[in-house]
C-alpha cells in the first residue's frame, strides 16, 4: 500500500492536534512498518520564535499579537521538514497547513513530486463561540476573549475558501467533521469514514 497523506484543517481549538495524534496511532496499528511524518505548522513557528534573528524576533511579535504568519513562513516551516525527513515511505499529516489558497497551491505541487494520490483533507467543524469557549479555557495570561475573537477572525477570511478549494478540486478527498462532540466520538467517526475501522 502506498503513503498516505491527511491534512487536518479547522478552527484553532478545534481539536486538529488531538485527532492528528489517535490517527497517527491507528496508522501504525494498520501497518507497523511505515512511519508517519507529522507537520504541526503552529508547532514549527514556535519553536522558530525562540530564536535570536531578526526575522525570528520579528515573527515572534507577529506571534505574540495574535496575527496570522505571513505565507513564506508557514511555507517555509513545512518545506524544510518535507526537505529534510521525508523519506518516501512515510504517511504524512499536515495539522494547520495550508491556511490561505495560495499555499493549497503550493501543497499541490508538493503531492504531485511525491507521487501522493487523492491526499484527505479531514474538517473538524466547531462555531466560532465554541472556539473562544475552549480557547478562553487554556489561554495564555494576557488573553481576553476580544483578543481571541480578534486571533480567530482570519479563519473565515483565508481558512475557510481554502476549505472549499479542496472540496471544489477532484484530486482530494474531503470529510466534514462534527468537532463539537467527544474526543472518542470524533476519533471514531474519522477512522469510519476513512475506511481504517
Amino acid at each position: 500500500m502506498s503513503p498516505q497523506c491527511f491534512i487536518f484543517i479547522g478552527r484553532s481549538g478545534s481539536g486538529k492536534g488531538t485527532q492528528a495524534k489517535l490517527l497517527i496511532e491507528d496508522l501504525k496499528r494498520s501497518d507497523s512498518s511505515r512511519e508517519t511524518l507529522y507537520i504541526q505548522t503552529g508547532q514549527e513557528l514556535r519553536e522558530f520564535i525562540k530564536g535570536e534573528t531578526y526575522t525570528q524576533k520579528k515573527t515572534k511579535g507577529l506571534y505574540e499579537n495574535g496575527a496570522l504568519m505571513p505565507e513564506f513562513l508557514a511555507l517555509h516551516a513545512w518545506i524544510s521538514l518535507m526537505v529534510e525527513k521525508y523519506d518516501g515511505t512515510q504517511n504524512l499529516i499536515f495539522d494547520g497547513t495550508p491556511r490561505k489558497v495560495h499555499e493549497a497551491g503550493v501543497i499541490n505541487s508538493l503531492f504531485e513530486f511525491y507521487s501522493f494520490e487523492k491526499p484527505w483533507v479531514i474538517n473538524i467543524d466547531i462555531s466560532l463561540d465554541e472556539a473562544v469557549k475552549r480557547l478562553m479555557e487554556r489561554k495564555r495570561e494576557d488573553d481576553t476573549e476580544d483578543s481571541i475573537r480578534k486571533r480567530l477572525g482570519w479563519y473565515e477570511t483565508d481558512v475557510a475558501p481554502t476549505i472549499n478549494y479542496f472540496k471544489s478540486n477532484p484530486l482530494y478527498r474531503c470529510l466534514d467533521i462534527d468537532g463539537e462532540r467527544s474526543i472518542e466520538a470524533i476519533h471514531t467517526d474519522i477512522v469510519k469514514r476513512l475506511g481504517l475501522d
